[in-house]
């Protein structure tokens, strides 16, 4: 591509994710009905989005967890390595990700509506796929070396790593800190733990990383996650408060991203 036309679409990027009306049309798409082939009563929306969460079609790939293990913390130590090197290889891959998690977690089959789909879910996680492509294509991340030295660089880290680790037994939704979980856990596969991981590697590198992508990024994680702190905290607390701690890496890492960002001019350059 084109330099100029490619600092052009970046440049546009930075000031549409920065507009007020951006942030208000994301929050919109929240309203977007889920989709069931078969008809349910609207004062049911809650259950039937639970539902599907609950049997979405990543729950049948538990054969490849190990593999959405393994890539990441290749391309992670890829990128310590080698830097730049590494940069659009781990955002292609971070586009993969949001695109399976984008399909294998927002639709399903089930026995009482028959096919489901969370659009809004969906819609919200090909959005954020796209800016991970199109970064992809842009290489405006800057891997060579760490940003600037200070809090805001690593703390997120230790969070992102417990988010990624996914220390739960699935079954009774307790604690449970078997090491083995760093390679077979379901984490790989699931928004809620690989955006944590994603935004603790721009945040390491902030500023001179694509502010947009970090935008859009921590704008659907901020979403996502006061979601999950509603349903765990709020409204199953005896059952899910350990889920619940496991998920806040994603509220807190994709506020405090989301603030650094905004906090950014709209087109300010990498470097």
């Amino acid at each position: 591509m084109n330099k100029a036309r490619q600092v052009r679409i970046q440049a546009g990027l930075g000031r549409l994710t920065h507009r007020w009306w951006f942030f208000l049309a994301v929050l919109l798409v929240q309203f977007i009905p889920p989709y069931t082939s078969q008809r349910y009563n609207p004062v049911e929306t809650g259950a039937v989005i639970q539902l599907i969460l609950g049997q979405a079609l990543v729950y049948s790939w538990e054969s490849w967890y190990p593999l959405f293990k393994i890539i990441p913390l290749i391309l992670i130590i890829g990128i310590i390595l080698y830097g730049n090197m590494s940069s659009r290889i781990f955002s292609l891959y971070a586009g993969i990700t949001y695109l399976l998690f984008a399909f294998l977690q927002s639709i399903t089959l089930t026995e009482e509506y028959g096919w489901g789909v969370i659009i809004s879910n969906l819609l919200m996680f090909l959005f954020v796929a796209l800016f991970w492509f199109w970064e992809a294509m842009a290489g405006e991340n800057d891997f060579s070396r760490p940003g600037e030295r200070s809090l805001g660089n690593y703390w997120a880290l230790l969070p992102a790593f417990l988010a990624f680790w996914g220390p739960i037994n699935m079954k009774t939704m307790v604690p449970d800190f078997n090491p083995a979980y760093i390679l077979t856990s379901g984490s790989g596969l699931a928004f809620c733990m690989m955006t944590p991981v994603y935004l603790a590697v721009l945040l390491f590198f902030y500023p001179r990383v694509n502010i947009a992508l970090m935008r859009v990024t921590a704008l659907v994680g901020l979403i996502i996650g006061i979601y999950n702190a509603l349903v765990n905290f709020i409204f199953v607390p005896d059952v899910l408060w350990w889920n619940g701690i496991i998920h806040l890496p994603l509220l807190f890492i994709s506020l405090y991203a989301l603030v650094l960002a905004y906090r950014t001019h709209p087109t300010a350059p990498v470097g």
